[in-house]
């Protein structure tokens, strides 16, 4: 199955509701065995690539740095996730956004990881015959910012982002690991996971698009390791994150005409598939939101009323969120 058909599938599912070589000695807490980056890229280029060892996972993973506009001093860093691809598939932020240019004078490192494709950046509780071996919670909570903050500027100080499915990796990654990250951005993900609307969403992703059995990723279906990676059920624990939610509605908005994009079955595939996924995942969010109001847990809101399951809306709302994460992290 091609990934259109793919895509086509999982959003008719929705809308019905189915669903160097340096080493880096860790701190407290962190992984046993410290991981060392393995490449260090490049010192001179503002965008540059370096590889990582994940231990946990037995792989080096490769990611991308954009470094802020001044190194001099020390700031913060925005780990910021592709969907589901993992930036795998060419679907990801550099490619789909005008994110270099926007950040050329900005100062907040970006690192984005180029891999972890349908793993919803998650710890698996079984490798995975089709999927491999995926760690990604103790790759990114507890391998990655100790290598990072040791060969880079940093202050310390965190926050991450995603898109999609990794909307919802984002809240977990911060339940998870508290404390590590100061603010967390959440952009069209469906944090429901312990719903049968929630889980067969995941399903559409890591089954039919991945070829995976979410089983082995939070044991049976219904069951407790679902329930555990559902943020909405578990809301309380955000509290005292910064967080920015974002959705649209998947009405058709200011990216979804001929004029912005050329192809006529692109432009049918992200209105009618990108409208279906984003339809689905607001009613996803906004379960989110309404339990966050009822704890009394502040967070910034942003639901506009068109607007796609696609990258132009995402750029947006990176843009709009960015000094959200500067005042978290500066």
């Amino acid at each position: 199955m091609n990934q259109r058909l793919r895509r086509c599938g999982a959003a008719i599912a929705v809308a019905l509701g189915i669903g160097l070589t340096l080493s880096a000695t860790g701190t407290a807490g962190m992984a046993a065995a410290a991981p060392s980056l393995v490449t260090a890229g490049s010192p001179t280029e503002r965008v540059t690539n370096i590889v990582v060892h994940s231990d946990a996972m037995n792989k080096d993973i490769p990611l991308t740095v954009i470094k802020p506009a001044d190194e001099s001093k020390p700031r913060g860093v925005l780990y910021l996730l592709n969907g589901a691809g993992g930036g795998e598939d060419g679907a990801n932020w550099l490619a789909k956004t005008d994110i270099v240019e926007f950040t050329k004078n900005k100062n907040l490192y970006v690192v984005i990881p180029n891999q972890g494709q349908f793993s919803y950046y998650t710890d698996w509780e079984k490798p995975d015959p089709e999927l491999g071996v995926h760690k990604w919670s103790t790759f990114l909570g507890k391998e990655l910012p100790p290598v990072f903050d040791a060969n880079f500027n940093t202050s310390g100080r965190n926050a991450i982002g995603g898109i999609s499915s990794s909307g919802t990796s984002v809240l977990n990654l911060a339940i998870e690991h508290p404390g590590l990250y100061e603010a967390v951005g959440s952009y069209s993900g469906c944090p429901t996971t312990a719903d049968p609307f929630g889980q067969n969403s995941i399903r559409l992703v890591v089954e039919v698009r991945g070829g995976g059995d979410a089983r082995n990723m939070w044991g049976p279906y219904n069951g407790p390791g679902w329930r555990k990676h559902d943020p909405v059920l578990n809301a309380h624990k955000l509290r005292g994150t910064k967080l920015y939610i974002s959705n649209a509605t998947g009405l058709p908005g200011q990216y979804d005409n001929p004029a912005y994009v050329k192809k006529t079955d692109t432009l049918a595939d992200q209105i009618l598939v990108g409208g279906a996924i984003e339809g689905g995942t607001m009613t996803c969010t906004l379960q989110l939101v309404n339990r966050l109001q009822q704890l009394n847990i502040p967070a910034t809101v942003d639901l506009p009323p068109t607007g796609t399951h696609s990258w132009g809306y995402w750029q947006d709302q990176l843009h709009r969120s960015w000094s959200f994460y500067e005042r978290a992290l500066n």
